[in-house]
This record gives structure tokens, sequence and C-alpha cells, in this order.
């Protein structure tokens, strides 16, 4: 696991092209540019210990059990980070870039200036 920039941007790569790649016997949809920059950009905004355990997941091949293991943390952990991240990931992708608190604060404030 590295902080290199380069090498993360490459792994993210790698990563996408991998997610996008079709199943055996499905046909090949290509992906929008803008839509490819938009998953790295939301890959690189996950905090770096969440970044590494989705890239080593789903890039990798690596199970929760050996991440767990390289990471120090346990499986349950692992797996909770892993969820959080998709969430995360999905929510970016779908437009809203917002973090938790920004979004829980645009929630709230409206009903405080009433």
């Amino acid at each position: 696991m590295t902080d290199d920039p380069e090498a993360l941007k490459a792994r993210a790569a790698r990563a996408f092209e991998r997610l996008i790649a079709p199943e055996p016997g499905e046909m090949y949809r290509p992906v929008h540019p803008d839509r490819l920059a938009t998953m790295q950009r939301a890959l690189l905004s996950l905090p770096r210990l969440s970044r590494e355990i989705v890239l080593a997941y789903r890039l990798d091949g690596y199970s929760y059990a050996d991440i767990a293991e390289v990471t120090r943390l346990s499986e349950r952990q692992v797996e909770r980070r892993m969820v959080a991240a998709m969430r995360r990931l999905h929510r970016y992708l779908r437009g809203d870039e917002r973090t938790a608190w920004q979004r829980w604060w645009q929630e709230h404030l409206p009903r405080w200036r009433r």
C-alpha cells in the first residue's frame, strides 16, 4: 500500500478498467471519459485506508481476511469500511459530492432558521 499519487492514479485506472470490463458473454459498453474521470475523483475522495481496502478487494482480489491481516483491522472492520466506501462512491457517482457533515447541515439548517 502506497501514498504515491501517481501509483494511486495508476491503480485506480486499472481498477476502473477491471470494473467496467464486460462479463463473459456480455456486450462491451464503453464508458464516457467524463464518467471515468468522475469515478477516479470519487475513488480519490475516499480516506486513504478506505481507498486502499477498496482497491485491494476489487483490483488485487484480496479477501477481507487478507486485508484484515495486512491492515491489522478485524474482518468486520474491513467489511464496514468497504460498505461505507461503496455507499460514498455510489452517492458521489450520482452527483452528490457532499460529505456526511455537509448533507446533515443542509438538511437541518432550514429547520433552525424558521
